[in-house]
């Protein structure tokens, strides 16, 4: 089975921290050079230090606010005149937690724009490279909801929804070049947007947030949270060679939590 990725540059999103810095660990391991986005440069400069270069990888970084879309075009650009980028992790943190009849107007045009929008103007901007590469992997981190909605997060529910069917219908369009087009769904995983979940539950409760975490960890079938490293494994696998004929998915990575077949 080929995992190698010597040789194969890699765009990683929101990966200073949580789950897209375990993904460009794992890409690195696997020989990528990485290229981390983020808000927070120091952040990210500590990250991509930490990265392995044992065959001579190259990491580098570049701060980025993602609701500055001329800010983003104009980086992406700069990224691809660098060399093709052939590997796209879209990922980025989720909309604030909320019923969905308390959201603002406003909240569902901001992560619109997030997430959508972003991975959109990314996606366009890699792809002709990855078409004359004849070599490509689109990898999204959305969230189960887009198959089971999840209570208290309205905003999110509807926006990842809109990601999946964007992707699917990417994947559709971009297939015959080589070019795959995925979408990872983290369960319950230990990064900061659970605990704040958690710390946010446990307010509106007015519980303890240890009762909260046992309440969660009660509705997974694995009877623990994940680790951002075993999302990020999935991920990495979606972007060898080996995963060439898996396109067009959706793969939850949740213990078993997500009530669908």
């Amino acid at each position: 089975m080929n995992l190698s990725l010597d040789g194969r540059n890699a765009v990683i999103c929101g990966s200073s921290q949580g789950i897209g810095y375990a993904i460009a660990e794992e890409l690195a391991l696997m020989g990528a050079n990485c290229i981390l986005l983020a808000r927070n440069e120091e952040n990210l400069r500590i990250a991509a230090s930490q990265l392995d270069t044992s065959i001579r990888q190259i990491h580098s970084y570049h701060a980025i606010d993602f609701n500055d879309e001329p800010t983003t075009r104009e980086l992406i650009r700069s990224i691809i005149a660098q060399g093709p980028v052939h590997i796209l992790v879209n990922n980025s943190g989720g909309p604030k937690a909320g019923p969905i009849i308390e959201a603002t107007e406003e909240q569902f045009l901001t992560a619109f724009q997030q997430h959508l929008i972003t991975n959109h103007i990314l996606t366009r901007a890699v792809m002709e490279g990855m078409k004359n590469e004849g070599y490509g992997r689109i990898i999204n981190i959305i969230s189960t909801s887009v198959k089971i909605p999840l209570k208290d997060l309205g905003v999110s529910n509807t926006i990842r929804g809109a990601v999946a069917s964007w992707a699917k219908t990417m994947a559709n369009e971009l297939g015959q070049y080589g070019i795959t087009v995925n979408n990872v769904l983290p369960g319950f995983t230990r990064t900061g947007r659970l605990d704040s979940l958690i710390g946010s539950i446990a307010e509106k409760e007015d519980v303890p947030k240890e009762i909260v975490e046992k309440k969660m960890m009660a509705e997974v079938p694995a009877q623990r949270f994940g680790e951002a490293a075993e999302v990020a494994a999935v991920a990495a696998f979606l972007a060898t060679p080996a995963a060439a004929y898996v396109n067009g998915t959706s793969i939850p990575v949740d213990g078993g939590r997500t009530g669908s077949i």
